[in-house]
């Protein structure tokens, strides 16, 4: 484990303080979810860019012609 020393805003570490203590965490454990979470966020669009980078319009295209051209069944239709 590292130690890290933050400087947060008064009222922003208030309201971390109270909402870790709300959900039974404490500061500690409430900001390592966080980055956490931020990081999986990050790490997770980064790699739909690169997919995203290596696919091509064709191979797009020919597979959604696959798609059979049909209504949708009535428990898939927006109300």
């Amino acid at each position: 484990m590292n130690t890290l020393t933050i400087e947060l805003p008064d009222s922003l570490a208030k309201r971390i303080e109270a909402l870790a203590a709300q959900e039974g965490y404490s500061v500690s454990q409430f900001l390592a979810s966080a980055a956490g979470e931020k990081l999986a966020v990050v790490l997770t669009m980064d790699y739909l860019r690169r997919e995203a980078s290596a696919g091509r319009r064709e191979d797009f295209e020919k597979y959604l012609a696959a798609v059979p051209d049909v209504p949708p069944p009535e428990t898939d239709r927006r109300a």
